[in-house]
């Protein structure tokens, strides 16, 4: 083939990949924008547009409001053409969701399964993901790949856990779940997973800290739009940092680290009641106990948010479990707390919180094929 054809078919792919991009970003769209914003010919759009919806990437979804002559289709990408499966990793439990092309979650679920390193748990976990997909009726085809976010610091090559103290999942591989599934898998940090469906969320962000409240405390660092990993993949690792040297013991062996005062679990320890008792009393009964617990836990919660702002002058992302629990007046608090032994002051669109509650690791976790596919188009 003549190097002008090379270039003729490479051409075409960029104009077509230009298309489908503009198309996603704009949700919705006509094909004269098309052909005005991406200064393209229209027969070259045409062609284009005749092309993906062909293959079932784009379709017509009703018409603009006409300006004097024909009403323009509009048009948008099928959201639903491929999916791609996040599935988070607990010690008793595992989440499981179904992810669009825009991470839009179309099922989430929770199984009840007990942690072990053994060929019959993965044989398990994977089985429970298959029945999952059979269930929801999605054909292997459709399924872009299964990614895992688990309690545990995975290798540079996300193929390993080498640090698991939460879990005693050290030397869990990705291998044990992808020889039993048969798609692309995926092995991540549930904490950098869920900075990626923050990020996601908030595209404008350059950088930023997320405190992921969940079961276990965990953070991330957000950094020129990427999550910042480390020289041995334990940047963001907030729950280790000391706050009182003579505290509470934390599982990584030390004492008094934040884990210990602003994790899920710690929170139920101090009010002798599961999360899902404690708000309704919290909020509706005004129990001078539980509050005096929660503002504590505020307290605790703003001197880390203070102490990282100094380190990193970003915005502070509330997520995971815990983050649909907070109110405006807890936001509120936070900012009294902090401002009150800062010499500079954080702003109110400073604090941002998640809506995604307990399924933020795994829908962060399926985030990771998305992204691959949209930009692969």
């Amino acid at each position: 083939m003549s190097e002008k054809g090379l270039t003729t078919i490479a051409l075409k792919k960029i104009n077509r990949s230009k298309i489908y991009q503009y198309i996603y970003r704009s949700k919705l769209t006509s094909k004269l924008q098309i052909v005005q914003d991406l200064q393209m010919g229209l027969s070259t759009v045409s062609q284009n547009l005749n092309l993906l919806e062909n293959e079932g990437l784009i379709e017509k979804n009703g018409y603009f409001d006409s300006t004097g002559g024909r009403k323009a289709n509009a048009i948008q990408i099928v959201s639903d053409f491929r999916i791609s499966i996040g599935v988070g990793i607990l010690k008793n439990m595992f989440h499981i969701t179904a992810i669009d092309l825009y991470g839009n979650t179309v099922y989430t679920d929770t199984i009840p399964l007990t942690y072990s390193n053994t060929a019959v748990y993965y044989q398990q976990i994977t089985d429970k993901v298959k029945d999952f997909i059979d269930k929801n009726q999605y054909p292997e085809n459709k399924i872009l790949g299964v990614s895992i976010a688990t309690q545990g610091i995975t290798s540079p090559d996300n193929t390993t856990v080498i640090y698991g103290n939460i879990m005693n999942n050290t030397g869990m591989r990705l291998k044990d779940f992808s020889r039993h599934l048969p798609y692309p898998c995926h092995l991540e940090h549930d904490s950098k997973s869920a900075a990626f469906l923050e990020l996601w969320n908030h595209p404008e962000l350059d950088s930023a800290v997320v405190l992921l409240l969940n079961r276990n405390l965990g953070g991330a660092i957000i950094t020129n739009h990427q999550i910042h990993q480390g020289r041995s993949m334990h940047s963001g690792t907030i729950e280790h940092i000391c706050i009182n040297p003579d505290g509470p013991l934390c599982y990584c062996g030390n004492r008094g680290c934040l884990e210990t005062y602003c994790s899920a679990n710690s929170l139920e320890q101090a009010s002798g009641m599961a999360i899902k008792e404690f708000f309704p009393l919290l909020r509706e009964k005004k129990s001078p106990q539980l509050i005096q617990i929660w503002e504590d836990y505020l307290k605790h919660l703003a001197f880390a948010m203070k102490n990282l702002n100094l380190v990193i002058d970003a915005p502070i992302i509330i997520s995971g479990y815990l983050a649909p629990y907070f109110t405006e007046d807890d936001t509120d608090y936070l900012l009294r707390q902090i401002n009150s032994m800062t010499p500079f002051e954080l702003k109110e669109e400073q604090i941002l919180v998640g809506t995604h509650g307990q399924y933020t690791p795994a829908i962060g976790a399926a985030l990771f094929y998305v992204k691959e596919f949209i930009q692969s188009v």
